[in-house]
């Protein structure tokens, strides 16, 4: 799908590279972070599961703590300079995962069994209203991919070029396809639980809108998360040395182009 595209296209996303934000050096020493907070909110799902009505809520719990734990050996893994900076690429594919699990899978869980820990009947509507939050997030990425994919055919992303200068303008704009949707969904979904669930309380329900907002906060930024991992395993520039330095862009001779100079060369590329 991105194989017409060249890497100029994609040189935008390369800011979070460039900043050292993503390096495997932050993502190595955020990744020790993430296990004490993995395993808080493993305690919280656990401890809360146990006043849950929701059908099989000990097998899923079981199984999201198998798969957690397997996530945090292997970040206790690539946490090691000498593994991250040799595979680099399987350190950000991890990020992902630990990084969706964390804000994702966990928040959803935790809105489902909150809700379910104040109800004695109705499991049938729980799982409706499961069906019905995973479905609008299913809406929400696709919707969210498409609008990535259409941003990226028409230069939203290139280095240097006036799109790239105005993108955060223009990103503002265009995240109106996605900000309706969500917006509609979780109005729904409040409707749908003060209707259903009259014994909820507002603390319930202002926690679980919370939480399933932050599922579809991470559905939101997945699909730029898998292009940039895209764009590792195609373009070396989006890489760093043994040593720590961002690999450079090369031109079409081959050599190198430093940052400073990426935004004049595209420019005149461009022109």
């Amino acid at each position: 799908m991105f194989r017409k595209l060249r890497e100029e296209d994609f040189l935008a996303l390369r800011k979070p590279l460039e900043s050292k934000r993503q390096s495997p050096k932050s993502l190595g020493s955020l990744f020790i972070l993430i296990i004490f907070l993995q395993c808080l909110l493993l305690f919280i799902e656990h401890f809360v599961s146990e006043y849950s009505i929701y059908p099989n809520i000990d097998n899923i719990i079981k199984i999201h703590l198998i798969f957690s734990i397997l996530l945090m050996i292997l970040t206790l893994v690539y946490a090691v300079p000498w593994v991250y900076m040799r595979s680099q690429k399987v350190q950000y594919f991890l990020s992902i995962l630990v990084s969706q699990n964390l804000f994702g899978v966990s928040a959803m869980l935790l809105a489902i069994i909150a809700i379910s820990a104040e109800i004695s009947t109705n499991t049938i509507s729980l799982q409706r209203f499961t069906t019905i939050a995973l479905f609008i997030g299913v809406i929400v990425f696709i919707i969210t991919c498409i609008r990535f994919y259409f941003l990226l055919n028409r230069g939203r992303y290139r280095k240097g070029s006036k799109k790239d200068v105005q993108r955060n303008k223009l990103e503002t704009k265009s995240l109106l396809p996605i900000v309706i949707p969500i917006g509609i969904g979780i109005t729904f979904l409040i409707q749908y639980l003060v209707r259903n669930y009259n014994l909820l309380g507002i603390d319930t329900i202002m926690v679980s809108t919370l939480l399933i907002i932050i599922f579809y906060v991470m559905l939101f930024v997945l699909p730029e998360q898998l292009v940039i991992l895209y764009c590792k395993f195609r373009f070396e520039s989006f890489n760093y040395e043994l040593n720590g330095r961002l690999k450079q862009v090369k031109d079409e001779h081959g050599k190198g182009i430093p940052e400073e100079k990426l935004e004049s060369y595209f420019k005149q590329k461009t022109n």
